[in-house]
């Protein structure tokens, strides 16, 4: 057989294949988070969350709902490249996506809990 001659063959079975894969992954509802950004996301998602009294007091007064800040927690874009480095806690600074985007979190992940520090909008 030619090139020509298997090409249809494979593309047909590559497409079968990926519809499968795709309906089978689908109903588990799995994740594939390989990127540095989703995986600290996921990581900080999985923890217990806790505010500082200055993000309580933020909130309370600009009428910001903690629904927003789990959205931001869930699809923002994480600074990887200017991360802190504490005792055994990692601090990041998390932008908004989409029209959340004039919103920043900064949140200091530890072993056990998540700790946002601060929220400032520009």
């Amino acid at each position: 057989m030619t090139f020509k001659q298997r090409l249809p063959y494979f593309l047909g079975g590559l497409t079968i294949g990926v519809i499968l894969v795709t309906f089978f992954l689908g109903k588990k509802k799995t994740t594939f988070d390989y990127g540095p950004n989703a995986r600290v996301l996921k990581n900080i998602s999985i923890k217990n969350r806790e505010f500082s009294s200055d993000v309580l007091t933020f909130i309370n007064s600009n009428k910001i709902d903690t629904a927003t800040v789990t959205q931001i927690l869930k699809n923002g874009d994480v600074d990887i490249w200017n991360k802190t480095k504490l005792d055994s806690c990692i601090e990041y600074n998390i932008k908004g996506s989409r029209d959340l985007k004039n919103i920043t979190l900064t949140v200091i992940n530890c072993d056990s809990v998540a700790t946002i520090k601060n929220i400032t909008i520009e």
